[in-house]
């Protein structure tokens, strides 16, 4: 591996990240926040430093190309050091200690959208659109909102986009990778506009309007009120950001071709129809439940409903309502939306709908195989026929997203947690949803987390967001040596 490479890439990166505290930095100068500047301003200082020691080891040279060994270590090293650097202004601001500032920045960043702060209110402003803009930068991908901006990284760029996009196909829409970056960027930045400005019709102040926005698109979830959106009791705004949640469900990359070739796109895509499906009939399924079992009044179930379906189901985790008091049903439901997520190649975490339909059909494909055996079928997605490695792809990530599940509950009920709990967070953390039920409920937060559970939280939205394969590779020791096989 160049190590060379590695640095100068993300010496890059810090200095990006430096760059992003400005504004910040600035609203916290222009309202007086003394210590939020000054916390700001040692950040963007640290920054620069860490970049100045990277960039003196590093070098890129004419000739010098990204591969696939180089593309893993520049985006798991890059999104821990970002996550690293993001904690300064909670710390050095006394917000938080040192282990929930790594928290908070982890999970802003990952787009889990958890919060062990129990009452954002106090905060500043300025602190409060750091949380939302690392919630933006992370949503659509630190290494694709950089690559879009500069070009150092259109060198073997390809390794570095598969490393860090989700989905089991890691596709293009435009020949060079920059242009790719480029465009998802532009999609990215239309629709956080636009939301922005429905929010502000809706009735929201437009500091608030721009800060749900960013959580919004970004699916991560982070509000300036402790009650998110409960504060507002806007039915209006609750409908519009249940439309935003869903729209930034759905692949950027399929809105990229829409834009290029039409409306047509949207409607051919197998995964984003399937997604509606599934938000349609679990939004019927919770508001008849909540009629029947809560004796609800139509309309707010329905619109409870489709609120928490889209919430949930796209892992922003906004809450409307303290979906935590919902029937049984409805919890198993949400619960199912959860841990499903959004498309591949959107803002969503989860196991990605695309997964669950590959899957699916590939038994399908077994079952018709071994009933006709003279038969040859094949997996369709979209039209098109996919590869069977790619299906035993989504088949190992379906089990490792299961095990991980499973390690991080363990590791909750060690410390003390009881069983019902530690599977809720486990679940909630694994898709960056955030909130869930239990001791993370809808009103709750990750403060109730011991300080081990806490920890391990990091490292489980670490790997959830990097598809968990990107990490454990880093974390090989043969990784790390000279080899042939990369």
């Amino acid at each position: 591996m160049n190590r060379r490479i590695v640095s100068s890439l993300l010496g890059y990166l810090t200095l990006f990240c430096g760059a992003a505290m400005i504004p910040p930095f600035i609203l916290a100068a222009t309202s007086e926040e003394f210590k939020g500047a000054s916390a700001f301003l040692l950040s963007i200082f640290l920054c620069l430093a860490v970049t100045f020691e990277l960039e003196r080891f590093g070098g890129l040279h004419g000739k010098d190309k990204v591969g696939t060994r180089e593309g893993i270590a520049i985006t798991g090293l890059g999104w821990l050091l970002i996550s690293v650097l993001g904690l300064v202004p909670y710390f050095a601001g006394g917000y938080l200690n040192l282990l929930d500032s790594f928290v908070e920045s982890v999970s802003g960043f990952s787009g889990t959208g958890a919060t062990v702060i129990e009452d954002v209110e106090i905060l500043p402003r300025s602190i409060l659109l750091w949380r939302s803009m690392s919630n933006w930068v992370g949503g659509l991908g630190i290494i694709v909102i950089f690559m879009a901006i500069m070009p150092q990284f259109g060198r073997g760029g390809m390794f570095i986009l598969k490393a860090e996009t989700t989905g089991p196909t890691k596709e293009r829409q435009m020949p060079r990778i920059r242009d790719n970056a480029k465009a998802l960027f532009g999609v990215y930045v239309t629709l956080t506009v636009f939301c922005a400005i429905s929010y502000f019709l809706c009735g929201l102040q437009p500091f608030v309007a721009i800060n749900h926005a960013m959580t919004t698109i970004a699916t991560g979830g982070y509000g300036v009120y402790n009650g998110t959106v409960s504060e507002y009791g806007n039915a209006y705004l609750e409908y519009c950001m249940a439309f935003f949640m869903i729209v930034s469900s759905g692949s950027f990359a399929m809105y990229v071709l829409t834009f290029r070739r039409g409306i047509g796109e949207i409607f051919n895509n197998t995964e984003f129809r399937t997604y509606l499906l599934i938000v349609l009939v679990t939004t019927i399924v919770v508001a008849v439940d909540l009629i029947w079992e809560m004796h609800m009044p139509s309309e707010l179930a329905t619109r409870s409903a489709i609120f928490h379906v889209a919430s949930l189901s796209s892992t922003t985790g906004f809450v409307a309502h303290d979906f935590d008091t919902y029937p049984p049903l409805s919890k198993a439901f949400l619960t199912m939306t959860m841990f499903l997520g959004g498309c591949a190649g959107s803002t969503a975490g989860g196991l990605k709908v695309s997964r669950i339909v590959l899957l699916f059909k590939f038994i399908v494909k077994i079952v018709k195989e071994k009933s006709h055996p003279n038969l040859i079928s094949q997996v369709k997605l979209s039209g098109r026929v996919i590869d069977e490695d790619i299906v035993y792809r989504a088949a190992k990530f379906f089990f490792a997203v299961v095990i991980l599940d499973i390690a991080f509950a363990t590791m909750m009920m060690f410390d003390g947690i009881d069983f019902v709990n530690a599977i809720s967070v486990s679940v909630s953390t694994v898709a960056s949803v955030g909130p869930g039920f239990g001791i993370e409920g809808a009103t709750s937060t990750y403060s109730l987390l011991p300080d081990f559970s806490k920890f391990c939280a990091c490292g489980v939205m670490f790997l959830s967001r990097l598809e968990i394969f990107t990490v454990l590779a880093l974390l090989s020791p043969s990784f790390w040596q000279k080899s042939k096989n990369w």
